[in-house]
C-alpha cells in the first residue's frame, strides 16, 4: 500500500489509509461517558467505537447543536439499533455543569463504568504574544476541565465501589516542543500528570486511569488553528507520511477502557508514528 492517499485538510498521506476494524465486544454492557463528543474530532470517533464494541455511552459537549447532531448520528449506527443515547450539555469550564453531567448519567443508567475525558482547547501564538487570558483559558479547558472531570468521576466511581476507568487525552505535545504551542503542550503535560497521580490515588478503590497521548490526528477543525502547509509538515514526520485518524486514535481509547488493560493504570500511551 504505497500509492499516495489525500486528507481532506489538504495533509498527504504516502501509505494507504486503512479501514477500520469491526467491533469485537470489547465494550459490551460498559456505560461510557464521553466529553467533547461533538463534530468530527476523536470525541465523535471515541463514542462511535464504543457503541461498535457494545458499550452504551453518554456524550457531552458545550456545544449544544452539534451535540443534539451527534446523538442523531450515533443513533443511526448499526449497532445502537435506534437508540439515542443521553446527550448532555457541558462546558468542563463550568464545576456546576460538570457535576450535572455525571449525575445525568447515573439519573439515566444508574451508574456508569467508563469516563473518556476528552474536553480540550489549543491555539497558535508564541509565548512573547500570548496574553493572560489566552493562556487562562487553554488551561483552563485543557487541564483543570480535565481535573474537574476526573473528579466528579472518581467521587461517583468510590461511592458506588465497583471499580471504574477513566481515560484522558493528552498529546505528544505535552514531551515534545513545537513553537506556538506554549500553553497547549503545558496543558497536555499536566494531564499527563494528573494521570500518573490520581491513577496512583484511585488504585486502591479498583479505579484504573491513563492516557493517549496523540500526535497529529486528522479532522476538519484542525485547519481553524493551523494552516495546511504547517500541517503537512507534521504528517511528514510520521513514518507513514499522514496524520492518524480520529478512529486510529478511539481504538486505543477504546481498548484501555476494556478488559484487554486490566494492568495498566498511570500510562500515557503514545498513538504516533513519529520518527524517534
Amino acid at each position: 500500500m504505497s500509492d499516495a492517499t489525500g486528507h481532506g485538510d489538504g495533509v498527504m498521506s504516502s501509505v494507504a489509509v486503512p479501514e477500520p476494524p469491526a467491533g469485537h465486544g470489547l465494550l459490551d454492557g460498559k456505560i461510557v461517558v464521553v466529553t467533547a463528543a461533538a463534530g468530527t474530532g476523536i470525541g465523535f470517533a471515541t463514542a462511535k467505537r464504543c457503541i461498535e464494541e457494545g458499550a452504551t455511552v453518554v456524550v457531552s459537549d458545550a456545544h449544544e447543536r452539534r451535540l443534539a447532531e451527534t446523538a442523531d448520528a450515533l443513533a443511526e449506527l448499526p449497532e445502537a439499533q435506534g437508540i439515542r443515547p443521553l446527550a448532555v450539555p457541558c462546558n468542563v469550564t463550568d464545576e456546576a455543569q460538570v457535576q450535572a453531567l455525571y449525575d445525568a448519567a447515573v439519573d439515566q443508567h444508574g451508574y456508569f463504568d467508563v469516563a473518556v475525558n476528552n474536553a480540550g482547547l489549543g491555539g497558535q501564538v508564541d509565548v512573547v504574544d500570548m496574553t493572560d487570558d489566552q493562556w487562562d483559558l487553554v488551561l483552563d479547558v485543557t487541564l483543570t476541565g480535565t481535573f474537574r472531570c476526573t473528579r466528579a468521576a472518581l467521587r461517583h466511581f468510590y461511592a458506588r465501589g465497583e471499580g471504574g476507568v477513566i481515560v484522558n487525552n493528552a498529546s505528544v505535545l505535552g514531551w515534545r516542543a513545537q513553537a506556538g504551542q506554549a500553553h497547549y503542550a503545558a496543558a497536555k503535560a499536566g494531564v499527563m500528570a494528573l494521570t500518573r497521580c490520581s491513577a496512583v490515588e484511585a488504585a486502591p478503590h479498583g479505579v484504573r486511569i491513563n492516557a493517549v497521548s496523540p500526535s497529529l490526528a486528522v479532522h476538519p477543525f484542525l485547519n481553524k488553528v493551523m494552516a495546511d502547509e504547517d500541517l503537512a509538515v507534521l504528517a511528514q514526520r510520521e513514518v507513514f507520511g499522514r496524520g492518524a485518524e480520529v478512529w486510529e486514535v478511539a481504538n486505543v481509547i477504546a481498548f484501555l477502557a476494556s478488559g484487554y488493560a486490566t494492568f495498566m493504570t498511570g500510562e500515557v500511551v503514545s498513538v504516533s508514528s513519529q520518527h524517534a
